[in-house]
């Protein structure tokens, strides 16, 4: 599980950081995911325990090298009683410890350390350490939504298809080649558009059933902005229900006019895409049987039928009052 680093700017943040009497319980435990960016995760480390001890809260502030370690401090926090927990990474860390306080009474804190950081977007949590740990201190509990499938969770979207290769072929670009993360996502965004492979799949959502011939299937906690400059916002986080996007008689030209009709605000007039709320999909392939599923943007293997289920209000996480 690999995030990518934040800058963290020394002097502005321990001269302009100055606390409030803190409400936050004496315990809380501090999960930092230092698999890369270590220089930079190191830096923040430090940081937070100076706000910490400014505080007069004694806060337990691990690393953790992989994504087991931290399953396992995730655990291990919930099991001494630490209140808050708190997830330092990107969306692929904050989701591994989430998965560990679901239908929990602990809150997840969060950390926005990663580069894309969507779920903390979605919350309005500010994208600057500062800012993020503020709202560790001011902030107020709100039980947010997960999607689940097949017993994953996800918090913000899970999808088949031509991302999940994508990532796959990224990963192997990283470990073979030594290219970073972005120019080997390209090279591997260009390579699975080559190929371009589809999936035959039979969806079942709670009013309808259909049979596509698609190149991606993209489902979302909640329903996602698909159209004009907020592509890929939510406005909501706890109605209790997945968005279902799928793409169908689509070619690479095709994509490009989706693309287009979404920036310009069409996309639901578009008759080769559906778009659709719902608590619960089911989704079925003949061949092949086992899929790469993305989740936050982890990719695993998982064998069909898979089962989408909303989780409504499962999570408590701190977001700004």
């Amino acid at each position: 599980m690999k995030d990518e680093g934040v800058e963290v700017k020394d002097s502005a943040f321990s001269s302009a950081f100055r606390l409030p009497p803190s409400s936050l319980p004496s315990s809380p435990a501090v999960i930092i995911n230092a698999s890369s960016g270590a220089d930079d995760k190191k830096d923040a480390r430090a940081q937070l325990e100076k706000v910490f001890a400014s505080a007069s809260i004694d806060a337990r502030i691990s690393l953790a090298e992989s994504g087991d370690e931290i399953i396992r401090l995730a655990r291990r926090a919930v099991a001494d009683n630490c209140q808050p927990v708190i997830a330092g990474g990107g969306d692929g860390t904050i989701n591994a410890v989430a998965s560990v306080l679901v239908d929990t009474d602990r809150t997840l804190g969060v950390l926005p350390l990663g580069t894309l950081n969507h779920f903390a977007k979605d919350l309005k949590i500010p994208l600057d350490l500062e800012g993020a740990a503020r709202v560790l201190f001011e902030g107020q509990e709100m039980r947010v939504d997960v999607g689940e499938v097949n017993g994953r969770i996800f918090l913000n979207n899970s999808s088949l298809g031509l991302y999940p290769n994508i990532v796959r072929h990224r990963e192997k670009q990283q470990e073979r080649l030594g290219r970073g993360k972005w120019p080997a996502f390209v090279w591997a965004a260009l390579t699975m558009l080559k190929r371009y492979p589809f999936l035959n799949v039979r969806l079942r959502t709670d009013e309808q059933r259909f049979i596509r011939h698609t190149p991606f299937v993209f489902i979302g906690n909640n329903e996602y902005e698909m159209e004009s400059f907020n592509i890929g916002g939510r406005a909501c986080m706890d109605k209790g229900e997945l968005s279902l996007y799928v793409a169908h008689r689509t070619g690479r030209l095709g994509l490009l006019r989706l693309a287009l009709r979404a920036l310009f605000g069409r996309l639901r007039d578009a008759q080769d895409f559906d778009a659709m709320c719902t608590k619960e999909i089911q989704i079925e392939t003949h061949r092949p049987k086992r899929l790469r599923v993305a989740t936050d943007g982890e990719v695993t293997i998982m064998t069909t039928p898979l089962h989408y289920r909303a989780r409504a209000g499962a999570l408590r996480v701190l977001v700004p009052k």
